[in-house]
């Protein structure tokens, strides 16, 4: 087994973002799944936080993407996941930041209003160990006992994030990095916080392709998810995704 391990819950985009920068630095790893819940308690001991993905490398514990990001730019310098210009870095870091809060606040709620409607989506998206009784309860639910708080997310909270969407795919038209001509930190957290708004192929059959009906579905949108695949592909996330070892709240 490889001294790294990834503690995760496999669909939240913040360990997404972990596994893409793992992969960058072309570092083997296992991952973990944390189980709500009692899962959560044990690795609340482990790190003294409940949140996801904590990264543990030998007997360095590493929470938050932000810090693994950091962490992995000083194990393995090369290729760095920051550019080293100071301008560069900080558009960089800028870029990190936006994706993590702006982008993640917006795709995730988008993506619980789309699963409070969308009962496969919601069976999908539980935890694999859940048991087939268990998710066909959950499947059949209606949708107005575990909207929540997506009635939160309004029909101008969809316009902004549609808007954010559009500007970001005609940056992007080009199929290039948006910083430079390598891919850094700004391309893994901004296609990370993409992942549930469509579902990459790495995400398993039940899911890839599906996601937030009027965004994963529309054309305009074609090169943004075409250039998140292709970054996959860069990073070695491909069909498949990592072949690691062994066998939501997140934490940027």
């Amino acid at each position: 087994m490889p001294p790294v391990k990834l503690f995760q819950f496999r669909h939240s985009p913040f360990c997404e973002k972990a596994r893409l920068l793992l992969n960058a630095k072309a570092i083997p790893y296992a991952v973990q799944e944390v189980t709500p819940g009692i899962g959560q308690v044990d690795l609340f001991r482990r790190s003294g936080q409940r949140q996801v993905p904590v990264l543990q490398d030998g007997d360095v514990l590493v929470a938050g993407s932000v810090a693994i990001a950091r962490h992995l730019d000083s194990k393995v310098p090369d290729p760095p996941l920051l550019p080293g210009d100071a301008q560069e870095r900080a558009r960089a870091l800028l870029w990190e930041n936006w994706a993590d809060t702006t982008l993640a606040h917006g795709a995730r709620m988008a993506l619980l209003q789309a699963i409070s409607r969308d009962n496969h989506l919601r069976k999908a998206l539980l935890p694999q160990a859940t048991p087939a009784p268990l998710r066909d309860v959950v499947g059949a639910l209606p949708g107005d006992v575990v909207s929540g708080v997506s009635q939160l997310f309004t029909r101008t909270d969809l316009q902004q994030l549609r808007y954010a969407l559009e500007q970001l795919t005609t940056l992007v038209a080009n199929g290039q990095p948006l910083l430079g001509p390598r891919h850094c930190v700004a391309d893994m957290a901004v296609a990370a916080q993409l992942y549930g708004l469509k579902f990459p192929a790495p995400a398993g059959a039940a899911l890839a392709g599906r996601g937030v009906p009027s965004i994963a579905d529309h054309p305009l949108f074609e090169p943004l998810f075409a250039w998140r695949d292709r970054l996959y592909g860069a990073m070695g996330r491909g069909d498949h995704g990592p072949a690691p070892s062994s066998a939501p709240t997140d934490h940027a």
